[in-house]
């Protein structure tokens, strides 16, 4: 039965779709048969695997809102062992609508649920707030995973969500569990860096995965080309890096 991750911090620009995608498709690539669900309305990890949403006719939305099965809205992607359930802009509206929906927290565990038996892995890409669409990618997941920038305020607002994570465990999802720290955008020849590294490692104790995913042009170019970075450029330090991050979740899972 597959393992379901979230993958959530209502920070921007930490770096949270990147690891989406491009660990979908490490793990992808090593023979485990992986879905991405992109939960986000911006839709950047459906255009990251390469599909246009506008080709989507059920998404998302349609699952969350609309009672539609997951396995109709799955498509295929280019990429070895990876499939798609893809965002639409409409995911924007669910937020609003899901408040007068009863069970509202509870319309994308049971489509995942029903399609997990098909993966190894199933990764939500959840979008960057704390409400509705993220307390269900919580409540539906085993674990989460956060990325946290090595940047000038990279713990402001992790209380929030840690809070956030806690609620959903206590009401909803009690089996819901941390599966690690990410650190993103690292440069090892900074200082803040490594006050960053060390702030991180004390308000998350032995949380923090070793692998770091470096500051890197090629992770930045990949999206662009619909490409994750292991098929853009699979020699580049990003590649590398997702690669590392992949065995690392294996080995802790074995």
């Amino acid at each position: 039965m597959g393992k379901i991750i979230a993958i959530a911090n209502q920070k921007g620009g930490v770096g949270k779709t990147t690891t989406a995608v491009n660990l979908s498709a490490a793990l992808g690539s090593m023979g485990y048969r992986v879905l991405l669900a992109d939960a986000d309305p911006k839709g950047n990890s459906t255009s990251g695997v390469g599909v246009d949403r506008r080709n989507c006719p059920i998404t998302m939305y349609q699952v969350v809102i609309g009672g539609a099965k997951a396995g109709e809205a799955i498509c295929k992607t280019q990429f070895e062992n990876l499939e798609l359930l893809p965002a639409s802009i409409d995911m924007a509206a669910a937020e609003i609508e899901l408040v007068t929906v009863e069970h509202r927290e509870d319309r994308l565990k049971e489509p995942l649920s029903s399609v997990r038996e098909k993966y190894d892995y199933i990764f939500i890409d959840c979008p960057p707030s704390l409400g509705l669409i993220t307390t269900n990618s919580l409540n539906a997941a085993d674990t989460i995973l956060i990325p946290i920038q090595c940047e000038y305020y990279a713990l402001e607002g992790l209380s929030q969500l840690m809070n956030t994570i806690r609620r959903v465990k206590r009401q909803y999802n009690g089996m819901l569990e941390l599966e690690g720290v990410l650190l993103t955008m690292y440069d090892g020849r900074l200082n803040l860096t490594q006050q960053v590294v060390e702030e991180v490692k004390k308000y998350f104790p032995r949380k923090v995965f070793k692998t770091v995913i470096p500051r890197a042009v090629r992770l930045s170019e990949a999206p662009g080309f619909g490409q994750p970075v292991l098929y853009y450029d699979k020699t580049s330090k990003g590649a590398k890096a997702y690669q590392e991050l992949a065995e690392e979740i294996l080995k802790a899972k074995s």
